[in-house]
């Protein structure tokens, strides 16, 4: 055993490649997208020591290219889910008691494993697997998810670090236990950094873990569990299994070990699980902890001193990258009269000339929606404003699956700042824009406070800063990421902490140690060096 204080490597962001035309990137990208086309693969479930395969095999095929198949996966069932919970629970002794410094190794390994030999090969998946384009996936499955495993181990040496003072002949220490029981991750599709950060994190600190990831996302999150594998991950730490919401909902949440919920998905689902988790507290060990990142209906608000092209670049990348399947993506716009012909100008020219189509062109800016029902979900918002007198469409509102899931972007102008599609989340490539009197913007700033339930992201763009700190103060419970001149998308783990409050979550950030905190329960722990050996006190002695 050693006795040594390590001190980890500093944790710093990982460098994003350009993947211009000529790299080496590009090249060793394309030959990965090629070879995992090239290939079915048969995905099993990861419980305990065991792969499991079943009988009941489901097709998986990119959003964009729905004809090809890239493999397929075995759907599991209610015994598969108690068997990962039993294997999570059985390897939570060893895997607790394991030191923090080769529970660190394995997450650092996996970081730079992912940034290095198995950089192109991760890319490729979540290309195929979501249908983002070679510069999102790099930002999303490399880059962000490498910045959280490191960032992490970093943090958790942070909070180890934290001990309280000793008075003379005691001594005082703190350790941070793991929950007591497994901590259940429920997963989205939309990033890989957050299908293996969700898991990952409540692992890094001694839990066990048992994991659904969304079934559109089953592709890239195998990668993610063979990273873990070759990093060094013992089995039964984190358990991935594919069941359907209710029958595995059903089981964990019925648990007398149930120990947390690391979230990020829709608030309708968010807010069902969490009065099932109310409803069975009396069944519980201990009072679950629950962390959930759910939605939003970000905002971008132009005041009349903005500029216009800035204002339109942000529009255009905060909407539609990754066809505006983003939780922090910009859906609806404030822009005063006066402004809004050079925005519009600038912008048509922008949406003039993006390319829409598969991810394996690279001149294509925008690609696929994830799935038909979020197709058919974003097209019916589209056909709603053909019908509706209160709102018209700008530009695009054109969409076909007949290849794959492909919708244009499309912008709405709303004559009506309360309109549906200013209020409700889409999750699509659909931007509506409000064009205000210039006069009125201290009122506009109260309507976006109060448009939407949610309080995800928003951004102010102004030049005059009294304005920003005066609006800034205004916003201040508006967003939890909260943006001034740049686009609401994009946060960078250790920079901009990433979560939102009111209907868009617990607010628990991830990307920072305050999320960490969030699976851990801390014992404090008092040694007396010279304990007294008579019950009495001074004060009780005669005069």
């Amino acid at each position: 055993m050693s006795n040594a204080i390590y001190k980890v490597p500093t944790a710093s962001n990982e460098p994003v490649y350009s993947y211009a035309p000529g790299s080496n990137e590009r090249k060793a990208l394309k030959e990965a997208i090629h070879t995992l086309r090239s290939r079915e693969m048969d995905i099993p479930m990861y419980i305990g020591f065991e792969k499991v395969y079943t009988d009941n095999k489901i097709s998986l095929s990119p959003p964009h290219d729905l004809a090809h198949k890239l493999g397929q996966y075995s759907k599991g069932d209610a015994s598969h889910v108690k068997k990962a919970i039993d294997a999570a629970l059985a390897a939570k002794k060893d895997w607790e008691t394991m030191a923090w410094e080769d529970r660190a190794a394995i997450f650092l390994k996996a970081a730079d494993l992912i940034s290095g030999p198995h950089r192109a090969e991760f890319n490729a998946a979540t290309m195929l697997c979501q249908s983002k384009n070679a510069y999102q996936s790099e930002i999303d499955s490399v880059c962000e998810f490498a910045d959280f495993l490191r960032f992490n181990v970093q943090y958790l040496t942070e909070i180890y670090a934290q001990q309280p003072k000793s008075s003379k002949a005691i001594w005082n220490r703190t350790e941070y236990r793991p929950l007591e029981g497994f901590v259940f991750a429920l997963t989205p599709f939309n990033f890989t950094a957050i299908a293996g950060n969700l898991p990952g994190t409540p692992a890094l600190m001694g839990n066990t873990v048992v994991w659904k990831p969304a079934e559109s996302q089953i592709y890239s999150a195998n990668f993610i569990m063979k990273i873990f594998e070759e990093a060094g991950l013992p089995p039964g730490v984190i358990n991935l299994v594919y069941v359907d919401g209710p029958i595995i909902g059903d089981l964990v949440f019925s648990h007398p070990e149930f120990a947390g919920l690391h979230f990020t998905g829709s608030t309708g689902v968010f807010k069902h699980i969490w009065k099932t988790i109310g409803n069975n507290l009396d069944i519980y060990k201990s009072f679950p902890r629950i962390v959930g990142e759910t939605g939003g209906k970000d905002f971008v608000l132009a005041h009349p001193s903005a500029d216009a092209k800035q204002v339109a670049v942000a529009l255009t990348r905060g909407a539609f990258e990754f066809q505006g399947q983003k939780c922090s993506a910009a859906s609806r716009a404030y822009i005063p009269k006066s402004l809004w012909p050079d925005v519009s100008a600038a912008m048509k020219s922008h949406l003039e000339e993006i390319k829409m189509g598969p991810v394996e062109d690279f001149s294509n800016f925008v690609n696929a929606v994830i799935d038909e029902k979020a197709f058919d979900k974003i097209s019916s918002y589209i056909d709603s404003v053909r019908a509706s007198d209160d709102a018209e469409i700008w530009y695009g509102g054109k969409y076909d699956k007949s290849k794959g899931y492909f919708i244009e972007p499309t912008v709405v102008i709303a004559k009506d700042p309360k309109y549906r599609t200013m209020c409700e989340e889409i999750f699509g490539p659909v931007l509506t824009v409000y064009i205000y009197e210039d006069d009125q913007f201290d009122q506009i700033t109260e309507l976006v406070d109060q448009t939407s339930p949610y309080s995800l992201t928003g951004s102010l763009f102004a030049r005059e800063r009294t304005v920003i700190r005066k609006t800034s103060d205004k916003l201040r419970y508006s967003a939890g990421n909260y943006y001034i001149n740049d686009k609401p998308t994009g946060a960078v783990v250790g920079q901009q902490p990433f979560g939102g409050a009111r209907a868009s979550g617990t607010n628990d950030k991830a990307g920072s140690v305050l999320n960490l905190y969030r699976w851990i329960s801390p014992r404090t722990i008092k040694e007396n060096f010279t304990p007294p050996t008579d019950y009495k006190y001074p004060f009780l002695s005669g005069e």
